[in-house]
């Protein structure tokens, strides 16, 4: 059997085949335990089957697969048995009909009951949080909760029961189990949009059900239009980033192409769910597509949106890509409804974004975006992009020489600290090497860096230009002081969203000291 799980792994369906037949029998006897029902049970091993095949190459070693296998099937079905009535207080009788609200103020009074029952789940510690979300939600077992996070089971029931507890106070309902059957999200029509392949991996390794869409874009680098799909406004982005990032012009195309044919299909799925961050890189991201999602019939789908900007044990948070697949499960679940709020915001927040006038953004940054909380500093920090009146640089340039003048002086370590202290911008290392590269080039420039010749790139982000030596230059010293102008001595010709600054007399700059535009 070991060689007939080794040839699947590799992609033969036949060998496949064989092992479903091996392990039916057994599946069904584990499944009919926990279901007491024949065809339930077929339906779960079918599912784990199902499950199984797709994450195959998740699996370390052949002989793994049994205790692997049945614990997908035994997941499957509390899968099922929560889509079972419960037969205790029936939450329907307290919330008047949730599956099926038939006007508009059932339908916000489920809304507001889901937006309660997570606010009142995230007041929890973590340790009740987690074993709540694992039991109730993902539907695993105390003892393999127990086995995953090493804590014994007694303590979990006590967590349980003292979340429960304090849950209780909360909840205008007299059954707690029964809201927690009913407010699990989850199945196979459920369509999740992610920042990035790690995540994407992580999450695919039976942390959320569904498909998985990674957004792939860097919006705050290059030119930005509001609608980014109409032609040439693609052409344009995809050669700027090819001649600054090494993205191959036919493959950004292509790969944009793809990932909105995808979005365009959302109505296939009962729920989308948008996973995002709090940084620049994410929030321009989230904006562009609640503002495309703004502008569609979403019908009966669920829009839903995970969004966080700290994590417990991590003291500098740069984004979900540092979480392990345990730690993003513990945020399963815990995503709130969008709705017509964060809708707008978003649609006007992108909007702005890529307007040719900044103000437009500055204007809206002094109005309420609390729909969307982490917009306000993201964009702020965005626009501190822009040249500044101290010395033409923005905050990146002049945290770059700061950092040099410090003796940070190597490109990989620079890109580590800049982008700690900035963190609000997550800005990528390709990102970082273009800016690097632009202030150490010629003429006037302000760093002087080895091997200029050697750049990572698109294909190839590490190579030894990481161990180049980096050191300011004499104008480098007298701009980082603001004793010299890098704009009027160089000129600039560079994008912030939707604005392209040329010259030597740019239109606008940013004043650090009032976190204006001028």
């Amino acid at each position: 059997m070991i060689q007939h799980i080794e040839a699947a792994k590799l992609g033969d369906e036949l060998a496949f085949e064989h092992i479903v037949r091996h392990y039916t029998g057994m599946g069904i006897t584990i499944a009919y335990e926990k279901l007491r029902d024949n065809q339930l049970a077929e339906d779960a091993v079918q599912e784990a089957f199902t499950e199984a095949f797709l994450h195959l190459d998740k699996l370390r070693t052949a002989d793994a697969f049994p205790g692997w296998f049945k614990v997908i099937v035994v997941r499957q079905c509390y899968r099922i048995l929560r889509r079972q009535q419960h037969d205790k207080v029936p939450y329907d009788e307290a919330v008047h009909s949730v599956e099926s609200p038939t006007n508009v103020a059932e339908l916000i009074e489920q809304r507001e009951m889901q937006q309660l029952i997570h606010d009142s789940i995230a007041k929890l510690t973590s340790n009740m949080r987690i074993a709540v979300q694992l039991f109730y939600f993902q539907g695993y077992s105390l003892k393999e909760i127990s086995l995953v996070l090493g804590v014994s089971v007694p303590v979990l029931k006590k967590r349980i029961f003292d979340a429960r507890h304090k849950l209780k106070g909360a909840l205008p309902v007299a059954d707690l189990i029964s809201v927690f059957h009913h407010l699990h999200e989850g199945g196979q029509r459920m369509l999740h949009i992610v920042n990035g392949d790690s995540v994407a991996e992580r999450l695919r390794e039976g942390v959320v059900d569904g498909d998985i869409l990674v957004w792939r874009e860097v919006y705050p680098h290059g030119p930005v239009f509001v609608d980014p799909a109409i032609s040439n406004h693609r052409t344009v982005r995809a050669q700027y980033l090819e001649q600054t990032l090494g993205v191959p012009k036919g493959d950004f195309i292509q790969s944009s192409e793809d990932q909105e044919k995808v979005l365009a299909d959302f109505q296939k799925y009962d729920e989308v769910v948008l996973w995002f961050e709090h940084d620049l890189f994410d929030q321009s991201m989230l904006c562009y597509l609640l503002h495309w999602f703004s502008q569609q019939h979403l019908g009966t789908m669920k829009l839903s949106l995970l969004c966080i900007g700290e994590y417990p044990g991590i003291e500098v948070f740069r984004g979900l890509g540092q979480l392990s697949a345990e730690q993003l499960g513990t945020l399963s679940g815990t995503w709130r409804t969008i709705g017509a709020p964060e809708l707008e915001l978003g649609k006007a927040l992108w909007q702005a974004y890529a307007s040719q006038d900044p103000m437009r953004l500055q204007q809206m940054l002094t109005e309420d975006t609390s729909a969307l909380p982490f917009a306000h500093d993201a964009f702020e920090a965005h626009l501190s992009r822009f040249p500044s009146t101290y010395n033409g640089l923005g905050v990146v340039e002049q945290t770059t020489l700061e950092m040099v003048h410090a003796g940070i002086n190597t490109p990989h370590e620079l890109f580590r600290n800049v982008g700690n202290k900035l963190h609000v911008l997550g800005m990528g290392d390709l990102e970082y090497w273009y800016l690097l590269q632009k202030m150490s080039q010629d003429p006037c420039p302000l760093l002087q860096m080895d091997d200029l010749t050697v750049r990572p790139t698109f294909n190839e982000p590490t190579t030894p230009v990481h161990n180049a030596e980096v050191a300011l230059t004499e104008l480098g010293m007298a701009v980082m002081n603001g004793q010299e102008d890098w704009v009027v001595t160089k000129g600039i010709d560079q994008w912030y969203g939707g604005v392209h600054l040329l010259g030597k007399s740019p239109q606008w700059r940013w004043d650090s000291a009032n976190k204006t535009l001028q």
